[in-house]
């Protein structure tokens, strides 16, 4: 974009942000509601959560979560395993020079380093 173009959209905001609707005192009412339900809704809201836990936990439990969750992460495991011994063993074939050690690095890398960044960054959000 050139200076021309760019004083245009300021010129055009700047315009844009100077009218006023008129709403006849609608924003003032949806406020003033908004404050006087507050409290009980966060209440709600909280309950309403501590619900839905309880169900998924109670159903987790009664519909054999558990081993369902450790057969899944045993699959992954074994599934991740094999992968790594297939590079493993085929990589003194390839052309490429593959260094085990880099390859446990790297591994290592996306397995521990980066979830650890994410979660902190997801709680730095909230």
């Amino acid at each position: 974009m050139t200076d021309k173009d760019n004083l245009l959209i300021e010129d055009f905001f700047k315009q844009a942000a100077q009218q006023q609707i008129e709403d006849n005192g609608f924003t003032e009412r949806v406020m003033a509601q908004i404050a006087q339900t507050k409290p009980s809704t966060r209440r709600q809201s909280i309950l309403w959560t501590w619900f839905c836990v309880l169900i998924a936990l109670a159903l987790f439990i009664l519909l054999g979560g558990w081993e369902s969750l450790k057969a899944t992460m045993m699959v992954w495991m074994t599934t991740a395993l094999t992968s790594l011994e297939v590079l493993i063993t085929t990589a003194p074939t390839t052309e490429l020079p593959v260094n085990p050690a880099v390859v446990f690095l790297l591994v290592a890398f996306v397995l521990v380093y980066l979830p650890y960044r994410t979660a902190r960054m997801l709680s730095a959000i909230q």
